[in-house]
């Protein structure tokens, strides 16, 4: 639990709207890695099973929601930083609820496409970007742990968001069950925007960040510290490679996620499949768990390098040893990393730019993040029908990853060569 919860200028015991923040934002993450990540899995496996489309087609309609998302994220930053997260995020639900009811009346493959636009906006608007610069403004001292617990929520997605989308959709149907799952989606989350977020900062209440109370008139005030780009000679070179490492890296996991389903109901069925979603989706929780416990204290770019090559080791057994204890247990190992990779991106980003702007230089960033990521459904649907399988497929995935965790090596080896020394 974090250490600070009251508000020193409030009511004993009173709870700083902040973290009420938070809360609301684990909830919408929830429901949006339910059907905007965790969901594709399962949109490909009911998809292609229902109508007998190539997996490869439907892999490229997916691909098709991460580029829209990914052509919006700088839009989507910018437009947190101007008019707040109500406006934006109503608009995002509304269009993440209408593509997935949409998804289960497709008749053609053409017609996927629309549907996962819609998704796509949805998407930009309710997953990391979204949910970061609507958290940003609220803390300083806990900027790691308020971002952690509200993605936390996308590992609850993992262990229930599968099995409830394959148990509705074999109770109802596609087209149905599809149906009642959008309209579900965007009755959850418009109270909470509506309700919750109704503040865009604690100032609006009278405080500081972190519910601390806001200096007196006349009093001094202490600045937060400079962020690390301030004091580098090209604080672009450390953006950037940012934006090339966790885009590499979840390249990949987007991918292997999008495929999960697939590649373990070859070994374990379709329910055994499931099931070994969820158990990656706990292992992911548990990762973010300990995350929010550590990342105020720990460097994040070092710590996202040393998961990312984790995760190329895991990628790497998979691939090497057939079989189902490989697959589980390798599957357990990427989870546990997977979750920490997501959230330490924009943690990252805030660390180094610091809480000005926030949504616009992440979204900046996340712009490259999802249009590279955007390609890993698509990519591996590619390399599985060409090789006949998913270990090829899997190896060049690994060494992907590994150039991601290179260019995040690179960036923090830049700026400790640079910092405050003005060349370049």
């Amino acid at each position: 639990m974090p250490d600070h919860l009251g508000s020193p200028g409030g009511a004993a015991g009173r709870i700083f709207h902040g973290w009420k923040v938070v809360a609301a934002c684990f909830c919408i993450a929830v429901v949006s890695w339910s059907l905007g990540l965790y969901g594709a899995s399962v949109f490909l496996e009911a998809v292609t099973a229902a109508h007998g489309w190539p997996i490869a087609g439907v892999s490229t309609a997916i691909t098709v929601y991460y580029l829209v998302s990914a052509v919006l994220q700088r839009s989507v930053g910018r437009s947190f930083d101007r008019f707040g997260a109500r406006p934006v995020m109503t608009v995002g639900a509304l269009s993440m609820g209408a593509g997935t009811a949409l998804i289960g009346q497709a008749s053609a493959p053409w017609q996927l496409y629309p549907c996962f636009v819609l998704v796509g906006v949805g998407w930009a608007t309710l997953s990391v970007t979204g949910l970061s610069a609507t958290i940003a403004p609220w803390f300083e001292r806990h900027q790691g742990r308020s971002i952690a617990l509200a993605t936390m929520g996308a590992s609850v997605a993992g262990i229930a968001g599968v099995p409830l989308l394959l148990f509705t959709l074999g109770a109802l149907g596609l087209p149905r069950g599809l149906a009642v799952v959008g309209a579900v989606a965007v009755l959850l989350v418009l109270p909470l925007v509506w309700g919750v977020l109704r503040h865009r900062g604690p100032d609006a209440l009278g405080l500081a960040r972190d519910g601390d109370a806001a200096p007196a008139d006349g009093a001094a005030h202490q600045p937060p510290p400079a962020p690390l780009a301030a004091s580098v000679a090209r604080p672009g070179w450390l953006l950037w490679s940012a934006a090339a490492g966790f885009a590499l890296g979840l390249n990949v996991q987007i991918g292997f996620v999008t495929h999960h389903v697939a590649l373990g109901a070859a070994s374990l069925g379709l329910t055994g499949a499931g099931l070994l979603v969820s158990a990656t989706g706990a292992a992911a929780f548990a990762g973010r768990m300990l995350l929010a416990r550590i990342v105020d204290r720990v460097e994040p770019r070092s710590t996202a390098t040393g998961l990312l090559l984790t995760q190329a080791a895991a990628l790497l057994a998979i691939a090497a040893l057939p079989g189902t204890p490989a697959l589980i247990g390798a599957s357990l190992v990427y989870g546990f990393c997977m979750g920490q990779v997501t959230t330490l991106g924009p943690i990252v980003v805030r660390r180094e730019f610091g809480a000005a702007a926030f949504g616009a230089t992440y979204g900046s960033a996340a712009t490259a993040i999802q249009l590279t990521s955007a390609f890993g459904p698509a990519l591996l649907g590619w390399l599985r029908d060409g090789f006949g399988g998913y270990g090829p497929g899997l190896a060049v995935a690994a060494g992907i990853t590994m150039a991601g965790a290179s260019a995040l090596f690179a960036g923090r080896a830049f700026a400790r060569r640079t910092i405050a020394c003005g060349d370049g």
